[in-house]
Parts: structure tokens; C-alpha cells; sequence
């Protein structure tokens, strides 16, 4: 093995990989059997698992040779940047060897694309199964499924890797069509809806024979990129709540466009996307999967973005005071889990305790219960803090004025080219 170039490829194609943030996963319990490598945990890629552990993985590209030529991507064809590419055995002897000196729990493989979807999705395959068959590795593995890949590869994809994911890449077809005209989003949808099925199958035999292999069982995700097109927010939520129902994801991750290549069709190289709005789009979501939000709640076509200054509850709650106040000792789950600086462990620990007593102040607090922000929506057993004639418009600045968020500071405006 020539070390000085497998560093400087390890150095090029993780470098080119930082961009895909879909890395982190959970629900895969993959067991370590017959004396192999690593257990596939609930975390990976330098994420928290439940129990507190930082995970790591190694995050790389097979290549950043493509055939495609988008305008937002760094390998795109075009470019004039450094090239590389590993063989299948250089990335199996990295991970086995990272792995053994404990740099990392798991593999991030993406990949540009060499010829075709299918010669590229062959390479990627066949790296799983060497680590899965001949090394008995155990760890976390995301293979990136590459669009077009035959029904024949993402089977034996699903068979080997723990999560696959397909990029939409932009949220809309309209805005893949600007930037990447070679692309169509059918070739993207195509295998989501192979890995769902073959999922729901999979579970069905499960239930029926003990010993039925295991396919992808931390599910798939995809990521798509904001700030790159003129989508608004309402414009992006409502194409991840679709997916999400049709396509049973377990993820959307949101990547605010990065300036690195000048194009006429791309934001300015010396503009980014405000982190915060990444960050509001995040919780959005979070509202969708976890507490019960439809998207037209969050947003819709009169307020077609999200609030940059407050988080996507609050403003809602703001903008429907009507709902307001919660008796916190008689409301159900579901309206408690609306009400802004209540989470969802600290609303079913509030929906358990008030079986013993009516519950106050300090207990909300100790339940973990955000006082500066719930005080304003609740009602409990006290009447310290009650403030029943704010407007909404109170209620925002009074919040705003106790608030710090790293996500605001510095904060600049993307310019616009739409």
C-alpha cells in the first residue's frame, strides 16, 4: 500500500464529502455474532446516542470523478479541482484499520458518479459486503444509493448497509431542472420508493420467519439543499412532509447552500444561508414527525417563511392566542405538546405526575418545562406569572428580550439572485 497516496486521496475525498450533512442516524441495532468487528449503535458521525456517547464514522466519496455537471456541487465536471479515486479494497482496509485503532464506529460512503449509476452502485455494494462477509464487521454502514442503480444492486445494498439514502438534492423538480438539467427527479424517486417497499416486505417476513434477513434496518434519508434555489420555506416543508408520508423516511436533512463555484445561477460566492435558517427548518420538521403539526400550521402561502427571530412553535402560538391559556392540569397531550418551552419528554412527565396533584410552578420547572417561554401560554396551580392581557406581539418581545441564540449572531442576508 502506497501510504503518501491513500492519504492524499483520504484527504481530497473527505474533504469533498463534508457537504453531505446526512450522515447522523439512528434505529439500527445491528449485534456483533461469530467474534466480528463493532456493533451498529443508535448514533453515528459524530452524533449523541441516547445514552451520551459521541459516535464517529469515517465520511468519505469512492470518487469525486462525475458524469454530471451541477452547478452547486464542488465535483461537478467542470470544475477545475484536484481528482481521485479509491479501489474497492483501499476503503474496506481504511475502515478495518480506522476502526481497530478506534478512530471510528462506522462508514459514511458516497460517491461521484464513474460511468453509470450501475458501475458506481456496483462499487459501493461490493465494499459492504467485503466488510460485512469477509470481515465480519459489525458497524454502522450508510451507502449513498446513486440514482438510476438497477432494483437487482439496491437489494443487495439494503442487505449489507444499515441506512441507504437517495439526495433529492433541491426540493423542487423546477429547481433540479435550473441547476442540474442532466438530472431528473424520477431517477431519484425511483429507487426511494424500491428501498420503502423492500422495507415494508422485509418487516412482513420478519414476523413470519426468525431467521428472514435484515434489509436497511435504520431505514433511509435524504437531504436536500436550500438557499441554492428560490424555494421558500412553505415551498421546501411541504416536499419533505410528502416524502415523508409516501416514502416513510426517517429523515430530511436540510443543507443551506454553500458558495463555492461562480455561476449565473447560483446566490453571489461572498453570501451564504443564515445558519438560522437551517436551524428554523430543522425544528419545523421536528414538529411535523414528533408533535403532531401539520405543515399548513407552520407554514402556507399567506406566511410562506419561517420566522427568522423566533422558533417555528412559538410563532405559531403567536399567531393563535385564541388557543390560549392551557390549563396544564386538564389539557390533553397533544395541546400541551403546543404550547412553546414544553418538550416532549417534559409534556408526558407532566401528563403522568398530575395523576398524583395539581401541579405548579417549580414542579413544571423540575420536569424541565422552559418557565420564560411557557409562563405566558399556561395556567397551573398559582397564579404567579399569569399576564392574561399581552398580545401576542407582547409576548414575542418580552420572549426576545430574555433570548440569546448563537444562530442570530452575525447573522447576514443571503443576497438574492431569483
Amino acid at each position: 500500500m502506497n501510504v503518501d497516496r491513500i492519504t492524499e486521496k483520504l484527504n481530497i475525498l473527505a474533504d469533498a464529502a463534508k457537504y453531505d450533512v446526512s450522515c447522523a442516524s439512528s434505529g439500527s441495532k445491528r449485534k456483533n455474532e461469530n467474534k466480528g468487528l463493532g456493533n451498529a449503535s443508535n448514533g453515528i458521525c459524530h452524533s449523541y446516542t441516547e445514552d451520551g456517547r459521541c459516535v464517529s464514522l469515517l465520511k468519505i466519496l469512492l470518487t469525486n470523478h462525475c458524469i454530471f455537471d451541477c452547478a452547486y456541487c464542488v465535483s461537478r465536471k467542470n470544475n477545475d479541482i484536484q481528482r481521485a479515486a479509491f479501489t474497492v479494497q483501499e476503503v474496506v482496509d481504511l475502515t478495518i484499520n480506522f476502526y481497530r485503532r478506534n478512530y471510528i464506529e462506522g462508514l459514511f460512503l458516497s460517491s461521484g458518479i464513474f460511468k453509470d449509476a450501475d458501475y458506481t452502485m456496483e462499487r459501493l455494494v461490493r465494499i459492504a459486503k467485503k466488510l460485512r462477509t469477509e470481515h465480519k464487521f459489525n458497524g454502522y454502514i450508510h451507502l449513498k444509493s446513486i440514482p438510476g442503480a438497477s432494483d437487482e444492486l439496491m437489494n443487495e445494498a439494503g442487505l449489507y448497509a444499515d441506512r441507504l439514502s437517495v439526495n433529492l438534492e433541491m426540493p423542487t423538480e423546477a429547481g433540479l431542472k435550473l441547476l442540474a438539467p442532466d438530472k431528473n427527479q424520477a431517477d431519484m424517486i425511483k429507487p426511494m420508493g424500491y428501498i420503502r417497499n423492500a422495507i415494508i416486505q422485509r418487516t412482513e417476513e420478519k414476523k413470519l420467519f426468525k431467521k428472514a434477513p435484515i434489509f436497511a434496518p435504520a431505514g433511509q434519508s435524504t437531504q436536500v439543499i436550500i438557499g441554492a434555489t428560490p424555494e421558500n420555506d412553505n415551498e421546501v416543508l411541504h416536499s419533505a412532509n410528502y416524502f415523508y408520508k409516501n416514502f416513510n423516511l426517517r429523515r430530511v436533512y436540510y443543507s443551506g447552500y454553500v458558495p463555492v463555484l461562480a455561476d449565473s445561477r447560483l446566490p453571489a460566492l461572498n453570501t451564504s444561508v443564515p445558519m438560522v435558517r437551517e436551524n428554523r427548518l430543522y425544528q419545523a420538521d421536528w414538529l411535523m414527525r414528533f408533535y403532531g403539526f401539520k405543515v399548513n400550521e407552520i407554514v402556507n402561502d399567506s406566511q410562506p417563511n419561517l420566522d427568522l427571530d423566533i422558533d417555528p412553535k412559538l410563532s405559531w402560538a403567536i399567531r393563535n392566542m385564541q388557543a390560549f391559556p392551557v390549563n396544564i392540569n386538564k389539557a390533553d397531550l397533544q395541546m400541551i405538546l403546543r404550547v412553546p418551552g414544553i418538550g416532549l419528554l417534559s409534556a408526558q412527565k407532566i401528563v403522568k405526575a398530575r395523576m398524583f396533584g395539581k401541579l405548579n410552578w417549580d414542579q413544571l420547572k423540575k420536569m424541565g418545562v422552559a418557565l420564560n417561554r411557557a409562563k405566558y401560554f399556561v395556567t397551573c396551580n398559582s397564579n404567579e406569572f399569569e399576564r392574561r392581557d399581552l398580545t401576542g406581539s407582547n409576548i414575542k418581545q418580552f420572549i426576545l428580550a430574555t433570548s440569546q441564540s448563537k444562530y442570530l449572531k452575525n447573522t447576514q442576508v443571503q443576497l438574492s439572485l431569483f
